[in-house]
């Protein structure tokens, strides 16, 4: 049975954010609707993505590195949020294992969300209705497309090419031949969901650091005096500049 899924490289993310913003763009003027965001800027923002990139730091200072996550529906080959849904909303399609939702059947009570241990699974404040990743399933399907643009928009945006998308069940495909080569590995799969999504691992890099290099410099120009200093009489940008 085929498996169509993503194989994210944590070695080449540079958490540039591209796949989130490609997918929210395609998405919501695709089949999966409108992906509402309410007071964006206010003190209790809400908003609806089908991807997000999840920032951290690891190891201890100095020796410290910055790790980019990115994460989504992993499509499940046990998916949970399929036998809790009371409406059969939420559903994995067998021809292809894309595990997706019937808007005309969610009545939002958010079951899906609590059973998924990955937390991929977002309710859209104003239809009401639980939205996730599709894989762009209206796109790689989409036959007025060439083959080479039928690939989520994610993959088609990242510009370190760390996103591969293929069939996991195929041996030859990209994905699978990543997966093995170089050890990838499905996310919390003590859950038993058997995860479609892969990561490929970040490869230990040793960094030195001097011990001057720790030590803050000073702005050369501060300590010659040869910093621009404008007369105070002369206007300021706010004065010359029409905003």
């Amino acid at each position: 049975m085929t498996q169509l899924a993503l194989v994210i490289d944590l070695n080449v993310c540079v958490g540039c954010h591209a796949c989130v913003t490609s997918c929210k763009e395609w998405n919501t003027s695709g089949n999966a609707g409108t992906l509402s965001d309410l007071r964006p800027y206010d003190a209790d923002p809400t908003g609806t993505f089908f991807n997000r990139v999840q920032t951290f730091e690891v190891g201890e200072y100095p020796n410290t590195q910055t790790v980019h996550f990115p994460k989504s529906c992993l499509h499940c080959e046990e998916p949970p949020c399929v036998p809790v849904c009371p409406t059969g909303a939420s559903y994995k399609r067998p021809e292809d294992g894309i595990v997706l939702v019937d808007y005309d059947k969610c009545i939002g009570c958010k079951y899906c969300s609590w059973a998924c241990p990955y937390g991929a699974r977002e309710i859209d404040e104003r239809q009401k209705v639980m939205k996730k990743c599709t894989l762009c399933v209206d796109r790689i399907y989409d036959a007025a497309l060439p083959p080479s643009e039928r690939r989520p928009a994610c993959v088609m945006a990242c510009p370190t090419s760390a996103r591969l998308f293929g069939d996991v069940h195929d041996p030859d495909s990209e994905v699978s031949q990543a997966i093995r080569d170089r050890g990838g590995y499905p996310l919390m799969p003590e859950w038993g969901t058997q995860p479609a999504n892969h990561y490929l691992p970040r490869r230990r890099t040793e960094i030195k650091i001097e011990q001057d290099e720790l030590i803050r410099v000073d702005n050369p120009l501060k300590i010659d005096g040869k910093l621009p200093k404008p007369p105070l009489k002369d206007p300021a940008l706010d004065d010359v500049t029409s905003w």
